[in-house]
């Protein structure tokens, strides 16, 4: 497999066929000229936008919105303080896209961003690998950032921070914080994003919790954005070659990002 920089996952997916409107659904809300395309309403409602018109020929929400608030709900869907201003358009992205051993990386992501609906449709991630400091979760806060501004669920950890989340629902005394309760939330959301795979420390728990959620997400085709310092082979060290080979399934060959770590680079 390849772990050349430039390697584009979107463009070697491609985009999914638009999907009809369930028979007998009523009347939807069309698509705005220059929408992407979105993914079917799980009820059968609208066309994936989220509002159903009227017969006054206006247009209302749609129950599949309250549905979707309710899959985040017991789930981290924030972005980070640090990364809320983050852009194509200001450093260090903008600076990331003119340097020639990161550009091909930020023009793969910014492809990513550009045909979100799609991606997340088609259940399409990305793997950002290398370096400590070259901006990979930057680029991958940008990416949750346009599923969040699309309307779109999504969950945001870090691989500790998922772990010890996981490990609170055994002492929990209510259903909704079950270890189930939240394993179906954190599967069933458009983007889930995982910061730092393979930082926590292997042990069978670890590859049995980490498999578990690859896997039904692979088989229920829903996207996974990936950062790792770690390349192919540590990282099937790390969690486990059945894991690894999932999410090249979801993602694609990583896209690597090399250089000097930029938190020390002096201004």
């Amino acid at each position: 497999m390849s772990s050349e920089s430039g390697a584009n996952p979107a463009r070697a997916h491609g985009a999914p066929a638009r999907r009809a409107a369930a028979p007998g659904a009523g009347n939807v809300v069309p698509l705005r000229p220059g929408d992407a395309t979105v993914s079917a309403c799980p009820l059968g409602k609208c066309d994936g936008t989220g509002w159903v018109e009227t017969q006054e020929d206006a247009v209302e929400p749609c129950e599949c919105r309250s549905l979707a608030r309710k899959r985040t709900r017991g789930v981290s869907s924030a972005i980070p303080p640090r990364y809320r201003g983050v852009s194509f358009d200001r450093p260090p992205v903008s600076d990331m896209a003119r340097r020639p051993e990161t550009r091909d990386v930020v023009a793969a992501v910014r492809e990513y961003v550009d045909n979100i609906e799609d991606m997340l449709a088609a259940g399409r991630g990305l793997w950002l690998s290398g370096d400590i400091g070259t901006g990979k979760t930057t680029l991958a806060m940008l990416v949750s950032t346009a599923a969040a501004e699309a309307g779109r669920s999504l969950a945001v950890y870090s691989l500790p921070r998922l772990l010890a989340r996981i490990r609170r629902t055994y002492d929990a005394e209510v259903a909704e914080d079950s270890y189930l309760a939240f394993f179906e939330r954190l599967t069933s959301v458009d983007l889930l994003h995982i910061d730092d795979l393979g930082a926590e420390k292997r042990s069978d728990w670890v590859l049995e919790q980490l498999y578990a959620i690859i896997d039904e997400r692979y088989v229920s085709q829903r996207a996974v954005i990936v950062t790792t310092n770690l390349d192919e082979a540590e990282l099937e060290e790390q969690i486990g070659a059945r894991t690894v080979s999932r999410l090249v399934e979801i993602c694609g060959d990583p896209l690597t990002l090399f250089g000097e770590d930029n938190r020390y680079r002096p201004a």
